[in-house]
């Protein structure tokens, strides 16, 4: 077992809104689990070589994890193992929380705009902001009011002093927010967090670029661009000099794994950052969201979980 992996106990799954389930871990023996930041994530090691990232959303302090997931028939597993067979008491295995979503907690004021199963890591940072004294504003967007997770939690943080929510429930508003008006409208000194569909990060990002990269944060669930399938080159491994083929339909880290080449991989989308791989040759085809502009120009790094090649080969540093 790697080092930075521990066995939790899954105590309890509950029924936050249509579709999404919570899942509240302990220890292994049912004991309590270290605090945790606003913020962090765990990956969840699942059957099937499945490991996925998801959000703690517990309130700050807890001594239990907690993760939403929301169904999805279409993804690759993880979700529909979840909701259709995980049980109250068995072990998982999870890494370390890590966090690259951290909270300002010295923003002057702090703008939240979220939609769907993109509310679960700013949860606690509301909290934790509610805790400080801190003033803050959510914009959350959902399809329809069974939709609406952590109602509750929604519902008593509304209540505090300098904590506004407002909920967007698309089908009873007819209109999607105007979220170059949110933005607009925050403090220049804002700190902005937005977490949900790509598009809807796009465009809060687009809203925000004036304000500078230091003052909006995005999480992603989903690489912006598809992962790179088309295949027809070939991988080649420093330590050994060994050569794969790629073939369509495949990605490096499809091939690598096949070949039996040890490599840690979380995310398989490219927001996670685990499976950044070192390139010794070749012109790698980024289709990542972890790498800044610079790395990229750089072509001495790449995330083989979604990108590919634009030359014949890649030399990896593996």
């Amino acid at each position: 077992m790697s080092a930075d992996l521990l066995t939790v106990r899954l105590r309890q799954i509950r029924l936050e809104a249509e579709g999404i389930l919570s899942f509240e871990f302990t220890g292994a023996d049912g004991g309590p689990l270290p605090a945790v930041q606003a913020g962090a994530h765990i990956d969840l090691h699942l059957p099937g070589r499945m490991r996925r990232s998801y959000s703690l959303c517990n309130r700050p302090g807890s001594t239990s994890w907690q993760i939403a997931v929301q169904r999805d028939d279409a993804g690759r597993g993880a979700s529909r193992w979840l909701h259709d067979q995980a049980r109250v008491g068995q072990h998982l295995q999870v890494t370390s929380p890590s966090n690259d979503f951290p909270l300002d907690e010295e923003a002057a004021f702090t703008l939240f705009i979220t939609g769907g199963i993109g509310l679960t890591p700013v949860l606690p940072m509301m909290e934790r902001l509610t805790s400080l004294g801190r003033p803050w504003r959510l914009h959350h967007a959902v399809r329809n009011r069974s939709r609406l997770a952590f109602g509750e939690r929604l519902a008593a943080l509304g209540g505090g002093a300098g904590a506004e929510v407002e909920v967007h429930v698309g089908h009873e508003q007819g209109a999607r927010m105007d979220l170059a008006a949110l933005v607009s409208a925050a403090p220049a000194d804002a700190h902005i967090y937005v977490c949900g569909p790509n598009g809807l990060i796009d465009a809060v990002q687009a809203a925000a670029a004036p304000r500078g990269p230091a003052h909006c944060h995005a999480e992603r669930f989903a690489a912006a661009q598809a992962a790179a399938v088309e295949g027809g080159y070939q991988i080649q491994l420093a330590s050994d000099g060994r050569v794969l083929e790629v073939p369509p339909g495949r990605s490096i880290l499809d091939v690598l794994l096949d070949h039996g080449v040890e490599i840690a991989y979380s995310c398989m989308q490219g927001i996670c950052g685990s499976c950044r791989v070192g390139v010794k040759s070749g012109l790698p085809d980024h289709r990542d969201e972890w790498l800044s502009d610079d790395e990229r120009a750089a072509g001495d790094a790449m995330m083989v979980c979604c990108s590919g090649s634009r030359s014949s080969r890649l030399v990896l540093d593996l």
